[in-house]
């Protein structure tokens, strides 16, 4: 739908674009042209409605002028600043919950065209630990948000629960860099909970980002269903050039680069920044209201995402 959306964007932007500089140069000069030309065949002064008759734009004219500069100032802001999204689901949880509106800044990464997606301008790359909003592999019409976990070049081992990254050697690395545990501190259980159980919520302390997630312990790992790459184990994934391996907080719900594999560098949407607005749905099952109209509004979530 996002894709949908920004063609129509583009599509309206043009079209009324292209009606305002008729109008600016063309339709209203001529307008204002048939005015002199009926004013001096006249003896005496026009009415104003008469003006008003031959200097108004048609309908379609006048709606394009007055909305071209409010749609080209959404396109401009959506396509190459911050965009919102809606979380849908409960895979980035704690940090982000079903509920959740947020911003996601395209400027970040590089800037990008509307509709081919392709990079015109470079300003930057994800980095280890940033929330990062991507099209998603396997339907690149569908928007997906994970943490950045493996850049080009690393290695991660997912075992046990436990997370392992071996960065990538640099030129500059006069010894390549070893696996080193990502360490996680044990906060609390039972705050949290989703369809696998209850969960317990950790501290994961990355080099470059500390983050909370959440693990059901009592969940086992899902390794024969990770994605498979030649050459290393079913736990172990080698980054390929221009792709990033990504994971949800909420480790044992969230379907991510463990099952399905890499986010090419050209599906890259943006960073998510900041939450905006957080609906809360909860309410009795036996509820006569729909589960899409909101029951309150969590003020305490408003702010940056870490």
């Amino acid at each position: 739908m996002a894709v949908y959306f920004s063609i129509l964007l583009v599509v309206i932007t043009v079209v009324t674009g292209i009606v305002w500089l008729a109008d600016k140069f063309y339709l209203a000069p001529q307008r204002q042209l048939k005015l002199a030309n009926a004013q001096a065949q006249c003896n005496d002064s026009l009415t104003e409605e008469a003006i008003k008759k031959i200097t108004e734009p048609s309908a379609m004219v006048d709606t394009s002028v007055q909305i071209f500069p409010v749609i080209a100032f959404v396109l401009i802001l959506r396509s190459f600043l911050y965009e919102p999204f809606q979380i849908p689901s409960g895979s980035m949880m704690p940090t982000l919950l079903d509920g959740d509106f947020i911003l996601v800044n395209k400027y970040n990464y590089g800037l990008r065209d509307p509709v081919f997606r392709h990079k015109f301008y470079e300003n930057g790359q994800p980095e280890r630990g940033d929330v990062m909003v991507f099209k998603y592999p396997r339907d690149p019409k569908t928007d997906y948000i994970k943490r950045v976990i493996g850049l080009p070049g690393d290695r991660v081992i997912y075992r046990n629960k436990q997370l392992y990254i071996k960065p990538a050697c640099q030129e500059a690395d006069t010894k390549c860099p070893e696996y080193q545990q990502v360490e996680a501190e044990f906060v609390e259980q039972g705050t949290y909970s989703d369809d696998t159980g209850v969960l317990t919520r950790y501290i994961s302390k990355m080099p470059e980002k500390t983050h909370e997630i959440l693990v059901n312990n009592k969940v086992i790992p899902r390794t024969p269903h990770y994605f498979p790459q030649a050459g290393t184990q079913r736990d172990e994934f080698v980054v390929p050039a221009g792709h990033y391996f990504v994971l949800g907080d909420n480790r044992d719900n969230s379907l991510d680069g463990r099952f399905w594999g890499f986010v090419p560098e050209e599906n890259i949407v943006g960073e998510a920044v900041a939450i905006w607005m957080s609906f809360d749905f909860d309410r009795p099952s036996d509820s006569f209201l729909p589960r899409w109209i909101p029951t309150g509004v969590r003020f305490e979530r408003l702010g940056g995402i870490n």
